[in-house]
C-alpha cells in the first residue's frame, strides 16, 4: 500500500513537471527555469526519500564550468540538479524513459545517438557554445552507471570542449548511503535492471543519504583533453575513498570528438 501511494505521487510529480515545461519554460529565462528545476528535484528526491548533502570540505560550485561526476543511477541527475541545475549530455535511450525522458529533454539535456559520430559532433559544438555563454554544462565520463566502491576509466573526448570554451572543469563526487553510512543497496542502476525495476527498488528501499562532494575546479587552458580526463578521475577516486587500479584508463579515452562509442552502455 505504501509503495503504491509513492508510485502514485511520483507519477503525480512528473506530470506536473510536464504541464510546467509545457506552459511555462517557453516563456521564462534561463535563471527562472533553473528555479523551477531545482524546486522539481528537490520535490522528486523527497518522493524518493533521498536526502541530499554537501559534505564538509568541499570546494565552491562554480557557475560556469564543465561539471564531471562518478556515475551510479540516474539520480544523479536530479541530485545535482538539486543543487546546482546544469545541463547534461546523455545517451539517446534515455529519451524513452516513461515521462522523465520527456522532462529531462526539456530541462535542456543533450542527448547523443550511439553509433552517431554527426550526433557526437552536434552535441559536442553545442556544449563548447554553452560553456562559452556561461552555462554550467554536465556530463557522466565513466560513458556508464558502475557500483557504488568502484570507478571506471573516464572518456576524455568531451574535454575537449572545456578546453576549445576556455572554460573550467569541476569534479563533483557522488555516493548514496544508508542510516549506518553503509553504501545504499537500493541505488545501483547496472546490468540488465530497467528504469522501472530501479524506481521501484528505491521507492520501496530505506531512506537514502547522497552525500556530494564538490571538488576543486581546474582550468583548461594549456592542458589537454587526456590530462583534464586524468585529473578529473584522481580526484573523483580520492573523494570517494576507492583504491588505486593495478592498471591506469585504457586508451580508449584518448579518442577525439566525433568518434561515436562513447554513451554505449547503461546510463547517462
Amino acid at each position: 500500500m505504501i509503495l503504491a501511494l509513492r508510485i502514485a505521487r511520483l507519477v503525480f510529480h512528473l506530470l506536473s513537471g510536464m504541464a510546467i515545461c509545457a506552459l511555462f519554460f517557453p516563456w521564462i529565462d534561463r535563471e527562472a527555469r533553473e528555479i523551477h528545476i531545482r524546486r522539481w528535484s528537490r520535490h522528486l528526491l523527497g518522493i524518493c526519500n533521498v536526502h541530499v548533502q554537501i559534505t564538509g570540505g568541499s570546494a565552491a560550485p562554480r557557475a560556469q564550468a564543465l561539471v564531471v561526476a562518478n556515475h551510479v543511477s540516474w539520480l544523479d541527475i536530479f541530485v545535482l540538479n538539486a543543487l546546482y541545475p546544469c545541463r547534461f549530455v546523455a545517451k539517446a535511450e534515455i529519451r524513452s524513459w516513461p515521462l522523465a525522458g520527456w522532462l529531462v529533454e526539456q530541462a535542456g539535456t543533450v542527448f547523443i545517438a550511439r553509433g552517431n559520430r554527426r550526433d557526437l559532433r552536434r552535441a559536442f559544438e553545442g556544449l563548447v557554445t554553452a560553456l562559452k555563454t556561461g552555462e554550467r554544462v554536465a556530463f557522466f565520463p565513466e560513458g556508464t552507471t558502475s557500483p557504488q566502491g568502484t570507478l571506471l576509466p573516464f572518456h576524455a573526448n568531451l574535454f575537449e570542449a572545456a578546453v576549445d570554451a576556455k572554460s573550467r572543469v569541476q569534479p563533483y563526487a557522488i555516493r548514496y548511503i544508508d542510516h549506518e553510512r553503509k553504501p545504499h543497496p537500493s541505488v545501483e542502476f547496472i546490468g540488465d535492471m530497467t528504469f522501472a525495476q530501479s524506481v521501484v527498488a528505491i521507492l520501496s528501499g530505506k531512506p537514502i543519504h547522497a552525500r556530494v562532494t564538490i571538488l576543486r575546479s581546474m582550468k583548461s587552458e594549456g592542458i589537454n583533453r587526456r590530462e583534464l580526463a586524468e585529473r578529473s578521475y584522481q580526484a573523483i577516486r580520492e573523494a570517494l575513498g576507492i583504491a588505486v587500479p593495478e592498471e591506469q584508463p585504457p586508451s580508449e579515452a584518448d579518442e577525439e570528438p566525433g568518434k561515436d562509442d562513447v554513451w554505449h552502455r547503461k546510463g547517462g
